[in-house]
């Protein structure tokens, strides 16, 4: 298991990224949150199984197809107990 944090930058607001992450979350079987963040970066955390967590971090480098990411940070985290992947406002 891992888990990371993420901070994706760029157009990522009001192109349905959060709508598409917990998408993809849930097709690798991962969890976590994704919440968009007042200066209109997408912050995210997502744990799971090591593989997965790499897709997950290749798409976020992506986003949804009307995204322009400028930027991902990512800090591998401690776990935290989660059961699902949920949109956060």
């Amino acid at each position: 298991m891992k888990t990371i944090h993420l901070i994706v930058k760029g157009k990522v607001q009001g192109v349905f990224y959060r709508a598409s992450a917990k998408s993809m979350a849930l097709s690798l079987n991962l969890y976590g949150w994704v919440k968009n963040c007042g200066d209109g970066s997408v912050e995210m955390l997502v744990s799971g199984p090591v593989d997965s967590v790499q897709q997950f971090i290749s798409w976020s480098k992506r986003g949804p197809a009307e995204a322009l990411v400028a930027d991902v940070a990512i800090t591998e985290v401690p776990p935290v107990p989660l059961e699902k992947f949920e949109i956060r406002k």
